[in-house]
């Protein structure tokens, strides 16, 4: 997982540059029928909904882990980084319930501002460095 500092949860600020980046992959293996079950459309409408107002949501179209699909990466906000909050990359994000705990983790500040909630630890991977460089984590 990433560098975290136990603080209370901070509000986000409301700047657009200074707001958590969540990336939602959806290349050629996640958000496709190869993932099963899951309705990926309406996840991606949920996480953009949920987070207006406090953290940019944006989808692209591959981040090379397909094996972990569907791949969702959140980024800290420029507040978030200062105090060490690094990109946190989530894999096998497939289930209603862990979106709406990244959500809700988003919205208390996400990365270096407070904790996730542990059961994200299940879902937490670290993907190769030349992935990591194509977003700029």
């Amino acid at each position: 997982m990433s560098r975290r500092t136990r603080t209370s949860a901070a509000a986000p600020t409301q700047g657009a540059a200074a707001r958590c980046t969540v990336t939602v992959c959806r290349g050629c293996c996640c958000g496709t029928p190869k993932v099963p079950g899951l309705d990926h459309r309406a996840q991606l409408t949920d996480l953009r909904e949920s987070l207006a107002g406090v953290a940019t949501v944006r989808p692209v179209d591959c981040l090379d882990a397909c094996e972990q699909a569907n791949v969702i990466v959140v980024q800290p906000s420029a507040e978030g980084r200062k105090v060490g909050g690094r990109p946190v990359w989530l894999g096998l994000v497939n289930d209603p319930d862990a979106a709406a705990d990244i959500t809700a983790w988003v919205k208390a500040g996400g990365p270096g501002l407070t904790d996730p909630p542990d059961i994200l630890d299940l879902y937490a991977f670290s993907p190769s460095r030349r992935i990591r460089q194509q977003i700029g984590s």
